[in-house]
């Protein structure tokens, strides 16, 4: 969000921002990218700059919200009668929005009992109907953000759909979605699309620097060049040397090297490891680690085989059987990869 000094939470949204306000010519707009790069925070600068009752005139920030009026304030402060942000509940706390449950609204604890849902529900999508079917508060717009579009369920990304064809007024939606291939084709086609790719590698570190990340080098290459995942990870305990030494532990069998990690996160670094060793193999430079951290296989076709079998692992990892056992597993397997992919000269 915007405040009375103009500075964007992420410096690198300047562009993409200007662009989507000036270009905008569609009631819904879907911003699509890579996750970590800032789709949530441009989602939310649309939504103030449209509900914004003094927009900017400037020619470097064309109809950006002024951060100042009374629109903005109610905005900053999570209050603004005109907007309604579709989140998952397992997500609300997570970005800053609170823990608010479709039956909160009905005087229940179920969400107290029950594990947060990471899919936007059919219940919220019926209650932004409501929203959408009143008169606007304030006179300015009525504005929807839906973040991530992709955990919309089939039934409610259909009740969205009826909406997004016959938008009520001044109702006008972002849609924000990492995976849009994901979406229904019918909610892509009346969306105008906003890419957001990659930020460039310089304010990239000099954000996460400003954010406190030791190794920010490391760990935005780590995270494949997306900031906030290597923000993320640094504040969830990685730091640059462990990331460096992963690939000796690995030879080691060292599935302790992980162990504080979740698994989904914990077998992600393993496939990015697998991916940056299957490039070596084949002659290219890493993507996700220094060069000089990594051994030089020269067989790619036993690293082909982890790589299946942590795509298998990936498919299950919310839910793992037993996940120490999974980690000694996935690590003894990659140890055999490396081995095998470097064969030793015979005498």
């Amino acid at each position: 969000m915007v405040g009375p000094d103009q500075i964007l939470p992420l410096p690198w949204l300047a562009q993409p921002l200007s662009q989507a306000l000036t270009t905008a010519r569609s009631h819904a707009l879907l911003v699509q990218g890579p996750a970590g790069v800032g789709q949530f925070d441009l989602a939310l600068l649309l939504a103030q700059a449209w509900l914004c009752e003094a927009p900017l005139q400037e020619p470097e920030r064309p109809r950006w919200a002024c951060g100042n009026c009374a629109s903005c304030h109610l905005f900053q402060s999570h209050t603004h009668p005109d907007f309604l942000l579709l989140l998952p509940d397992a997500l609300r706390e997570q970005m800053g929005w609170g823990q608010e449950s479709e039956s909160a609204k009905d005087g229940e604890t179920k969400a107290s009992k029950t594990k947060p849902s990471r899919e936007i529900k059919v219940e919220a999508v019926r209650g932004m109907l409501s929203f959408a079917q009143a008169t606007s508060a304030r006179g300015r717009a009525k504005v929807v953000v839906v973040y991530p579009a992709e955990a919309l369920n089939t039934v409610a990304a259909n009740a969205l759909l009826k909406t997004l064809e016959e938008p009520a007024g001044l109702l006008r939606f972002v849609l924000a979605s990492s995976e849009p291939a994901a979406l229904l084709p019918t909610i892509r086609s009346r969306c105008q699309p906003v890419p957001l790719g990659l930020p460039e590698r310089a304010p990239s570190l000099q954000w996460l620097k400003a954010q406190g990340v030791e190794g920010a080098e490391v760990l935005l290459a780590a995270a494949g060049g997306r900031p906030q995942e290597a923000r993320d990870w640094y504040e969830a305990g990685l730091r640059a040397a462990a990331w460096q030494q992963l690939p000796q532990r690995l030879a080691r069998a060292e599935a302790a090297a992980l162990s504080d990690w979740s698994q989904p996160r914990a077998i992600d670094a393993l496939q990015r490891l697998c991916h940056d060793l299957l490039r070596v193999s084949h002659g290219a430079a890493p993507s996700f680690f220094p060069a000089e951290s990594l051994p030089a296989p020269k067989l790619a076709a036993p690293l082909q085989v982890w790589e299946a079998a942590l795509r298998r692992a990936a498919r299950h990892a919310e839910h793992p059987l037993n996940a120490g056992l999974l980690m000694e597993s996935l690590f003894a397997q990659g140890q055999q990869a490396l081995r095998e992919a470097s064969p030793r000269r015979a005498g």
